[in-house]
């Protein structure tokens, strides 16, 4: 309830919108600081803590919440404004505003294809396949004829056109699970991955995002043909954890 202080001025400091905000804004990992911060906001918008037509807090003191740069913030504000999200105004009052929440074309069918799917289980399963894999592949070694199909994989992710880029990222997954020597393993994660691009296709594929995880896939790919296992999990954890940020984001 709000309290007069000493000048007779209603004190609604136990009230303000961004106190509510504590509870989910937190300061992002450095691995994935454009993936942590996107799904952050979108979890304050989407779940209401700031509500249709009032300002979200200034760029400067999100910034400094997230503990990300104000031109990574930009970014992120930016594909929140392309999905209809939010809207930056000008001016003294201006500030970027949370939008009132309208349906779009497909959202009826996108919650129907999300409800089904336990999207947790998902991400942590598909992360014990994927890091276990890539250790494998470090720890055991490739031969020859092996690295250069996984150089080949992730040659084929550079510079594909957006609509190629998630059936050649997908192949690059596959091949290093085929490549750990496990064919229960590369089963399990033909399955589950299928199930993740059901959800990626939910979601808009974002140029930030898809250069990122070009710097991951080219990381990956060294420690493993370097051979360090423990760099190789790392990267692939770090990897897992910024599609898994993404997904959570946009969809629970």
């Amino acid at each position: 309830m709000s309290q007069q202080n000493a000048h007779g001025v209603n004190d609604r400091s136990d009230n303000r919108p961004n106190d509510q905000l504590t509870p989910v804004l937190r300061p992002v990992r450095a691995g994935n600081g454009f993936e942590e911060a996107l799904e952050q906001i979108l979890q304050v918008v989407r779940l209401g803590l700031v509500p249709g037509g009032e300002r979200l807090p200034a760029e400067r003191e999100l910034a400094e919440r997230l503990g990300i740069s104000r031109v990574t913030l930009r970014e992120v504000l930016k594909v929140l404004q392309d999905q209809g999200l939010v809207e930056s105004r000008r001016g003294r009052y201006g500030g970027t505003f949370v939008l009132p929440r309208t349906e779009a074309p497909g959202e009826a069918e996108l919650r129907r294809r999300v409800a089904g799917v336990d999207i947790e289980d998902v991400l942590r399963f598909r992360e014990v396949l994927e890091v276990g894999a890539a250790g494998l592949c470090a720890a055991h070694g490739l031969s020859p004829d092996r690295s250069t199909r996984l150089r080949e994989a992730l040659a084929r992710t550079h510079d594909a056109p957006l609509a190629d880029y998630r059936r050649l990222d997908t192949m690059l997954h596959l091949t290093l699970a085929e490549l750990c020597g496990s064919p229960t393993l590369t089963a399990q994660y033909a399955a589950v991955r299928a199930t993740v691009n059901d959800l990626l296709d939910c979601i808009p594929l974002l140029v930030r995002n898809l250069e990122h995880s070009q710097r991951q896939h080219t990381a990956l790919v060294e420690a493993v043909l370097d051979g360090d296992a423990d760099g190789a999990r790392e990267m692939m954890r770090e990897h897992c954890g910024g599609t898994a940020a993404l997904l959570r984001g946009f969809l629970t």
